[in-house]
């Protein structure tokens, strides 16, 4: 019975030995350079779990079975959506906590990016830090200051379970007649560029080998969205979402310049505006996302949407929700932010369209 006893013994541990060799997976080992780890995770990825990572919804439509099902990439707080009135810290990191179950039940166990606006602090989440808007802060014309409050606001999002903050919006209003003005730290872009400090603050700073690389600095720190990309605080007559008329060169010198400092210092994430420019909606402009930003700029992180901003690249909005996915896919959005799961099904109708974007 010894014998027995240890052969089986034997046989088990090379079972486990063979099934450890079996499950190596480069992707999940942090000793393996990035990009091969990017490599590998995606030739192991089938085409909805890359729609599916492409995909970001409403913390209210995030169940746990959603999230495994249509291998979501990642999930988001809209303005005043909470897990509970007067939610406390502990609620909101166990509610993330959950919804990464869910994420990691699936076969790759790819867990999601929770993202958040935290504009002027975690403004969401009751008793929260809340700091002067970009505004007030814009008066202050002081960068250090600028910094340290993105520095606390990043500790008090982490504080809650989340890693991604939907800040800052650098837009340069030029006309105080824009209902979002107090969004904008000035009218000079000068004054913008100086007060991307706010990204160091919310990122940390990212080491001088890696300028212009998306960089989040640790567990205290959170990935940032310079926003709205381009030209939202330029609109004819200070019309909200409207249409911002100028020349090549107006952009490039009033709405462009705080995004060049905001790629400089290591952004992860840039957020399409619902405008226009000359008449093409940002969301369908092939040459300021992908040609300038991507190209041009050398941007290296990923493009996000504004909220169903695909939906309103049509007149009325969703009208034509295919052409608008293809649209905004092709012009270089990488996830797109929808209200329901079920809108996910209609990515698949432009699988060609998403599969030539996908490619490393």
């Amino acid at each position: 019975m010894a014998s027995v006893h240890k052969a089986t013994t034997l046989v088990l541990m090379f079972c486990l030995l063979a099934l450890g060799r079996a499950e190596y997976l480069k992707y999940k080992d942090p000793k393996q350079p990035v990009a091969v780890r990017i490599k590998d995770l995606l030739g192991r990825m089938t085409l909805a779990e890359k729609i599916g990572q492409m995909t970001q919804i409403e913390r209210e439509n995030a169940t746990a079975d959603a999230l495994a099902k249509y291998f979501i990439g990642s999930v988001l707080s809209g303005g005043g959506s909470v897990p509970a009135p007067q939610a406390s810290a502990q609620a909101w990191a166990a509610m993330v906590t959950e919804m990464q179950k869910g994420a990691l039940s699936t076969r790759l166990g790819i867990p999601i990016i929770y993202g958040i606006d935290a504009v002027h602090g975690h403004n969401n989440v009751y008793k929260a830090t809340i700091f002067p808007h970009n505004v007030g802060l814009g008066a202050t014309r002081d960068p250090d200051l600028v910094k340290r409050i993105g520095e606390a606001t990043a500790l008090e999002v982490r504080a809650t379970g989340i890693p991604y903050a939907f800040a800052p919006c650098i837009a340069v209003c030029r006309d105080p007649r824009w209902g979002r003005c107090y969004e904008s730290y000035s009218e000079d872009p000068k004054v913008v560029q100086s007060l991307t400090s706010l990204i160091s603050g919310l990122q940390g700073d990212a080491p001088a080998d890696s300028a212009g690389r998306p960089y989040v600095g640790g567990s205290k720190k959170v990935a940032a969205c310079a926003k709205h990309y381009v030209g939202d605080g330029g609109t004819h007559n200070g019309i909200n979402e409207n249409n911002t008329i100028i020349d090549t060169h107006g952009l490039l010198s009033i709405h462009m310049p705080p995004y060049y400092n905001s790629i400089i210092r290591g952004v992860s994430t840039v957020m399409v505006s619902y405008s226009s420019w000359n008449g093409v909606k940002m969301h369908a402009n092939h040459f300021l996302v992908t040609d300038f930003l991507k190209n041009k700029l050398k941007f290296r992180g990923f493009v996000i949407s504004d909220w169903e901003g695909i939906d309103r690249i049509t007149t009325p909005p969703h009208a034509n929700y295919s052409y608008s996915i293809e649209a905004g896919v092709g012009a270089g959005i990488d996830m797109v932010r929808i209200r329901h799961v079920k809108h996910v099904h209609q990515l698949f109708f432009l699988q060609k369209v998403v599969e030539h974007k996908l490619y490393y």
